[in-house]
């Protein structure tokens, strides 16, 4: 193990002592971890730790509430991501955003891919850029590679919303924020206006009332 592998485990082993049955705190931006490219899980943790590792990132995406948290964002310099969608009660929503419920799941040194050039255009936010929202251009579908907890090798195509939660958490294993990739007119408070926006099926009101182009 090199001087690296064993600070991250030291740092892994001080976040889970400071956390103990709670959740641990969200960096944002600004912190340079969200700006570094992590470092590929290669079994700094032994088993007992990296599973209470994933289920105190379990409990802290819960508790935010969020659909996805990476390593980075709880200052964790690995890559190791995991997600989770419940969904959304409205059909219309579900249809138009093809936001099918999202079991948990863990991603270990996830990469992707374009499956095609569709992208789909809808706001998205993060944890560690609280209280703001903006729209995002994904690619509509992705070949998601990596592995999960076990080690087992992960090669599947994820559609719909699922493929735009790969994309961003798999983005902050880059040292990447959605913010690079939004359209920043778009940008918007989650205040009642800004709800109001983010609320629409497709942002295509607010394309219209904020100037900028939806891309499909």
């Amino acid at each position: 193990m090199t001087a690296r592998d064993t600070q991250v485990r030291d740092l892994v082993r001080e976040l889970l002592d400071l956390a103990g049955e709670g959740t641990a705190p969200i960096v944002r931006a600004g912190h340079p971890v969200l700006r570094a490219v992590a470092l590929p899980y290669d079994g700094q943790l032994d088993d007992d730790e990296l599973a209470a590792l994933l289920a105190l990132m379990h409990r802290t995406m819960r508790a935010a509430p969020g659909v996805g948290l990476a390593a980075p964002q709880v200052a964790l310099p690995l890559a190791l991501a995991v997600v989770e969608d419940p969904g959304v009660p409205s059909e219309t929503l579900t249809e138009v955003r093809e936001r099918a419920p999202l079991a948990f799941r863990v991603l270990v040194n996830p990469g992707y891919e374009a499956v095609s050039g569709e992208r789909a255009s809808f706001y998205e936010g993060c944890l560690s850029v609280p209280a703001y929202q903006a729209v995002v251009a994904r690619h509509r579908a992705v070949r998601l590679t990596g592995f999960d907890e076990t080690g087992r090798a992960l090669d599947e195509v994820v559609t719909g919303w699922a493929a735009r939660i790969v994309q961003h958490e798999t983005d902050h294993l880059r040292g990447t924020l959605y913010l690079d990739r939004a359209e920043l007119r778009s940008l918007a408070a989650a205040d009642e206006i800004g709800v109001r926006w983010a609320g629409e099926p497709r942002p295509e009101a607010a394309a219209a009332a904020l100037g900028f182009t939806l891309t499909s």
